[in-house]
């Protein structure tokens, strides 16, 4: 939708104009979430190509900004006709640094989204930015400590997971609070790999669905720095990238592990 994209670039150049040097847009923030549906044949109008309208768009904000740009994520189609939840990362100069494309892809009520993307299919990327080297990871990946260790071996500083996720509305799950270990789990991943995790995830009612925003940067310890409420807003963090090293070298982590113990993680069990 044409007015998303036009006011995510008047929030980026907000951001840029308070300072903010690397930028997140969240998860299909250029449309409707529209997996609340199994078969939304009308959703797939909204797919683009990358390079696209969208990526270029966001590549000309990037550079005249001089910013780091993650583009959210994007509803991608490729010359084979596949779909993917793919994640643009644009570097301080504009240049479109690569994608990532969401790994795991949840099948559950109202996120119907295997109906729509296919299963990401390049991997762990680490973007070698002008400002950080980072991870790109998508909403329904935050489950899985797998890829936000492997992020953390191939060097990441900051692991980013532009998200869609809320209650059902008007229903009080079985379970309890999603939000609580939505945000636990990420902060976890911080603690675990000693690294800044930064969570983006979309607010308001839409359809089935009440998005809790709740966005938060964690430190490399699991402190959350910012966060912010269920409102739209922009957060702003201050990272200190050497500390990713520092709490490294001093707990550890990465050093002590013992692969030839894990070898069941490499198995399809």
């Amino acid at each position: 939708m044409p007015e998303n994209l036009a006011k995510a670039s008047l929030q980026i150049a907000q951001a840029a104009k308070a300072g903010a040097k690397i930028v997140c847009l969240p998860e299909l923030f250029g449309s409707r979430y529209f997996c609340q549906a199994e078969d939304d044949r009308a959703a797939f109008e909204l797919a683009e190509t990358i390079p696209g309208p969208t990526t270029e768009t966001l590549s000309a904000i990037a550079r005249q900004q001089q910013i780091v740009l993650i583009g959210g994520t994007i509803f991608e189609r490729t010359a084979d006709g596949r779909h993917y939840n793919s994640a643009p990362v644009f570097d301080a100069d504009g240049s479109l640094l690569g994608v990532y494309r969401k790994i795991h892809i949840p099948h559950d009520p109202l996120y119907y989204e295997q109906s729509y993307f296919s299963l990401g299919d390049l991997g762990v990327r680490i973007f070698d930015t002008r400002f950080a080297r980072i991870a790109v990871l998508i909403c329904f990946d935050q489950w899985f400590p797998e890829l936000a260790r492997v992020a953390a071996l191939a060097g990441a500083e900051i692991i980013v997971y532009p998200s869609a996720i809320g209650h059902f509305v008007n229903e009080e799950p079985e379970e309890g609070n999603w939000q609580i270990p939505w945000r636990d789990i990420q902060r976890s991943h911080a603690i675990a790999n000693n690294l800044y995790v930064a969570a983006i995830n979309r607010t308001g009612i839409e359809g089935g669905l009440d998005f809790w925003g709740g966005s938060f940067v964690s430190d490399p310890m699991g402190y959350v720095i910012a966060e912010a409420n269920g409102n739209e807003q922009i957060l702003y963090a201050d990272c200190d990238l050497a500390q990713v090293k520092r709490m490294q070298e001093l707990w550890g982590f990465l050093q002590a592990r013992r692969p030839s113990e894990y070898r069941m993680l490499s198995s399809s069990a």
